[in-house]
């Protein structure tokens, strides 16, 4: 049962995917409303008559996230009554059904009425969390705490601190990417790492400032994962998770900048924009693992000072005793 759930987990976590890389494509090609304003339906037909390109990239992007929809559902009820006994296993199934449902809404309410572009670049954060929620229930299933033996994990409160600000502080660059998409502000500048090599000088205009605003939380999202992994390298060695996993989260930081870089180089090259879109998908995925087990860390830091004030209790019962004996001679 659970080797199938295994392959039905790691199927719905591509599908996932999927919808990730689907939604930049909808975005980076303008076939938002290659549907027209319909939904589900495109043009409110059942089968479409009219072909185009972008109709045939929204028509499936709606199909793989419908598919996704399905696949998640089926999913969360079945972790639900196979894993259920793991403490976040409910959570991330309800967090992941809702916020995919939470997706398809804006993604349906974009199509139908008219949206800022502010609130329409909230769609891919939320596709974001919907796809970790889903990564971290795969994880679960795949046993990965056991794995690495986390009951075990210390962290102390310098690393939390890392951990909970710099997962929040990617959500925001998240947004600010999304933002620069959804703006058309990606090629406003055509140099990198400034607007214009060469000229220092402040943005003339929103778009600019967007674009460079991103540029900018992301550069420094780079330094601090940086700085979190020299931590985890210095003192994690012993505590493989922590130790690789921020590795891991480091590769993928710098790779989501240099695919970032590339994006404005060779003019919005659209498998590059795609990759870029994947590298802050994963990065994130693994972010909220930390997060995870932040929560883990916190039940076995409690378990261990439970162990303490028990043995402190006996000790000083033993002690009151041998007291009363000394006095009893």
């Amino acid at each position: 049962m659970h080797r199938n759930l295994k392959w039905f987990a790691v199927l719905t976590t591509l599908v996932m995917t999927g919808v990730l890389i689907g939604g930049a494509l909808v975005t980076k090609t303008g076939s938002e409303l290659g549907c027209g304003r319909t939904w589900p339906l495109c043009h409110g037909e059942l089968i479409p008559t009219n072909i185009t390109p972008e109709l045939i990239i929204e028509l499936a992007h709606r199909l793989v996230s419908g598919s996704a929809g399905l696949l998640v559902l089926v999913l969360s009820i079945w972790a639900w009554k196979a894993i259920g006994h793991i403490r976040e296993t409910k959570l991330l199934a309800v967090l992941s059904v809702s916020f995919l449902l939470l997706q398809a809404l804006i993604g349906a309410a974009a199509v139908m009425w008219p949206q800022s572009d502010f609130v329409l670049a909230l769609h891919f954060g939320i596709s974001l969390i919907s796809f970790a929620t889903v990564f971290l229930l795969t994880l679960l299933i795949f046993e990965v705490d056991q794995k690495f033996d986390t009951k075990r994990l210390i962290i102390d409160s310098r690393m939390k601190f890392h951990i909970i600000g710099v997962t929040v502080y990617s959500y925001f660059v998240v947004y600010t990417g999304a933002l620069v998409r959804h703006t058309d502000a990606s090629l406003v500048c055509r140099d990198w790492p400034l607007c214009v090599n060469g000229s220092f000088s402040l943005p003339v205009n929103i778009y600019e400032w967007i674009q460079m605003g991103h540029r900018l939380a992301a550069g420094l999202i780079f330094l601090w994962i940086a700085y979190i992994t020299m931590i985890a390298i210095k003192h994690y060695k012993h505590q493989k998770v922590m130790y690789w996993g921020w590795i891991i989260a480091f590769a993928l930081t710098m790779m989501q900048v240099i695919a970032g870089a590339v994006v404005v180089l060779t003019s919005l090259n659209i498998y590059v924009a795609l990759a870029h879109a994947f590298f802050i998908a994963c990065l994130f995925a693994v972010l909220s693992y930390f997060v995870l087990l932040l929560t883990r860390n916190g039940q076995h830091q409690a378990a261990i000072n439970n162990v303490k004030k028990v043995r402190d209790t006996e000790l000083n019962t033993s002690d009151a005793l041998f007291n009363k004996k000394d006095a009893r001679a």
